[in-house]
């Protein structure tokens, strides 16, 4: 007797709970780490399972929420079935990750998503690593819209916003864009950072401090962007809402706080609510760290013999 090789069975069994009405159009379906979680299996044979699907037109990715059951007699896109170029290769995979995070990507998924081999894909991107640059690339295009606004802290203010707003509708972007000492080389992204430096330019500064400035805001982005994709990936991961999360965990944190190790962190919030939203962090941070530039031209004003900058940051 041949064994069904595990990704079918798994297949078959969500196929089932699809054709049954278990799973609704629009509801979505195991994520890749869940199928290894709850059948034990490699996520490579997770992710063949949904592959599988996803051909059958089942399912279909969405951009940050995940995978999903598919339409009924839903078109397939026509980038998965004219052929292959390039672009269609990198949107393709940028779909993928929105959807599924950058665990997910594998020259071998991206190909199965258009039905052809990995050598064939490989004619068009020669590595994984190159389709990550190219991804990044894409969706670095562009600039913030409307006129430049007047002033080097309006300045600062959109260019971090609209890097923000990247970071929140592709969560893998700050992961794959994270390497401060060994960046990427991306004519978009040295965009980015062109635009930045010309808002601190004439403003006192020594070279140094325009780049660590620089370095810092985009630091600092990174770094709760990074919360962005924890949170979609846990999200998927458990199906719960970060306030679902708390409430399941209540009982724990109470037993620990009540132990009276941590008397402030018990009592900060006390006959209030707190629930942390990380756009509210991402503008309270950004707001702090501007003060701070601000406060260094102004020190560079003053210094003896240096520019006084005109109106500062303001």
């Amino acid at each position: 007797m041949v064994m069904e090789p595990p990704y079918l069975r798994i297949a078959g069994d969500i196929r089932r709970r699809i054709t049954s009405g278990e799973l609704a159009p629009g509801a979505r379906v195991p994520s890749t780490r869940r199928i290894t979680q709850e059948w034990g299996v490699a996520m490579a044979t997770a992710t063949k399972a949904l592959a599988t699907l996803n051909q059958e037109g089942l399912v279909r990715p969405v951009p940050g929420v995940g995978t999903v059951v598919a339409e009924p007699d839903r078109e397939r896109p026509a980038a998965l079935t004219h052929g292959l170029t390039r672009e269609r290769v990198i949107r393709a995979a940028i779909a993928l990750v929105d959807a599924e995070g950058l665990s997910a990507l594998s020259m071998r998924r991206v190909a199965t998503e258009f039905g052809v081999s990995t050598m064939a894909l490989y004619r068009h991107v020669p590595s994984k690593g190159e389709l990550v640059r190219l991804m990044s690339e894409t969706v670095f295009g562009g600039e913030p819209a409307g006129p430049r606004p007047p002033g080097p802290r309006a300045r600062l203010e959109r260019e971090l916003r609209w890097l923000w707003g990247l970071y929140q509708r592709h969560p893998w972007l700050a992961r794959a864009m994270a390497g401060l000492t060994r960046p990427m080389a991306s004519p978009h992204a040295m965009r980015y950072a062109e635009r930045v430096l010309g808002a601190l330019t004439g403003l006192g500064l020594t070279p140094h401090q325009v780049i660590h400035i620089h370095l810092a805001l985009l630091g600092y982005a990174q770094g709760v962007a990074a919360a962005v994709e924890l949170e979609s990936q846990a999200r998927q991961d458990t199906g719960m809402t970060p306030e679902e999360w708390m409430a399941a965990n209540e009982p724990r944190m109470e037993s620990i706080q009540t132990a009276g190790s941590f008397p402030i962190l018990s009592t900060l919030f006390e006959g209030e609510e707190f629930a942390l939203e990380l756009g509210t962090l991402f503008e309270f941070g950004l707001a702090r760290m501007l003060d701070g530039v601000e406060a260094l031209i102004e020190r560079a004003g003053r210094s003896p013999g240096g520019p006084r900058p005109a109106g500062g940051l303001a």
